[in-house]
C-alpha cells in the first residue's frame, strides 16, 4: 500500500509545486505514518480525513498522527 501512495504522491508532486501544504506534517507524512500506525483501514480513513481538512477556513499548523 504504501509503495503505490509514494508512486501516486510522485506522479503528483510536479503538479502541486514546492511544498503546498499548510500542515505538519505534511499531508502525505501525516498519511504513510498513519499507516504505519494503524494498518490500511484506518491508516486510509486517517488520511483522507486529514485531506478533507485541508481548505481555506483551516488555519492549518501542528496535527500529528493520533
Amino acid at each position: 500500500m504504501t509503495a503505490f501512495l509514494k508512486a501516486f504522491y510522485a506522479s503528483l508532486r510536479p503538479l502541486l509545486g514546492p511544498r503546498a501544504c499548510r500542515f505538519h506534517p505534511t499531508c502525505s507524512e501525516y498519511a504513510f505514518e498513519a499507516l504505519r500506525r494503524h494498518g490500511t483501514a484506518k491508516g486510509l480513513f486517517l488520511g483522507a480525513r486529514r485531506i478533507l481538512n485541508c481548505h481555506p477556513f483551516n488555519p492549518g499548523g501542528y496535527d500529528p498522527v493520533p
